[in-house]
């Protein structure tokens, strides 16, 4: 007569791991490293007109809506050299020499495109939100067909960071909550927009620092994060792996 043989008890299903609605990428500083080249073109505007311009001011202007840093690039060179340029000139020029730059070499910030690549294979949506303009967001993401659903410039929003108008405006396009949304930036005013739009942030500094605060993740490279670890942030768990650093 056959014996019945135990069987190993089946697994047990695993839920799904949450996933954020969408991931906002910042741009400048986070996704690419094109901040030295947005430095460097401001260096040579000033030295063209004669005037000083150190590195700390320029870190000052990271991660600023353009317009802003052309009104205070504008009254520099007035106060200092004395000459008057239009704010909007000058940011036309600083953009055209940054596109120039990226067109010729894009260098991606550690992490960036595996992450990126990852949140796609997890259907997870992605938009750019940067205070560059159209001409030089939309060369940034024609380097990653497909991976932005939506891209948000900062000749688009009314108000650009650390106003919450461009977060909010890419949850809208893209038809989810913003809180339940994460948002990667390397800018305290980037990082203030995300927060005040209701997004869950994770900060990954690069040029500028980024102090702790509440509820505010911080990394110290992209590659530390995946599909999950951004669920459990946008489930409200904080991340902050530069506490002890």
């Amino acid at each position: 007569m056959p014996t019945d043989t135990p069987t190993p008890d089946a697994p047990t299903p695993q839920p799904p791991r949450a996933l954020p609605a969408a991931v906002l990428w910042d741009m400048d500083g986070t996704l690419v490293d094109t901040e030295p080249h947005w430095i460097a073109a401001e260096h040579a505007l000033m030295a063209r007109h004669g005037a000083s311009w150190s590195h700390e001011q320029a870190l000052q202007l990271v991660g600023s809506a353009l317009p802003d840093s052309g009104r205070l690039l504008a009254a520099h060179l007035a106060a200092e050299a004395g000459v008057h340029l239009d704010p909007g000139a000058i940011v036309a020029e600083l953009i055209a020499e940054v596109v120039h730059q990226v067109s010729a070499s894009v260098v991606w910030r550690p992490g960036a495109l595996e992450l990126l690549r990852a949140l796609g294979e997890r259907g997870v949506p992605c938009a750019l939100v940067t205070m560059s303009y159209r001409s030089l967001a939309g060369t940034v993401a024609d380097l990653v067909p497909g991976a932005f659903a939506v891209v948000v410039a900062g000749d688009e929003v009314e108000r650009g960071k650390p106003h919450p108008d461009p977060y909010l405006r890419a949850a809208h396009l893209l038809g989810v909550d913003p809180r339940a949304c994460v948002v990667l930036e390397d800018s305290a005013p980037g990082v203030a927009s995300g927060e005040a739009a209701g997004c869950r942030v994770v900060a990954c500094p690069h040029m500028v620092p980024i102090p702790a605060a509440p509820g505010r993740s911080r990394v110290a490279s992209l590659a530390e994060l995946d599909a999950d670890a951004l669920g459990r942030v946008a489930a409200g768990q904080v991340v902050d792996s530069l506490t002890a650093a």
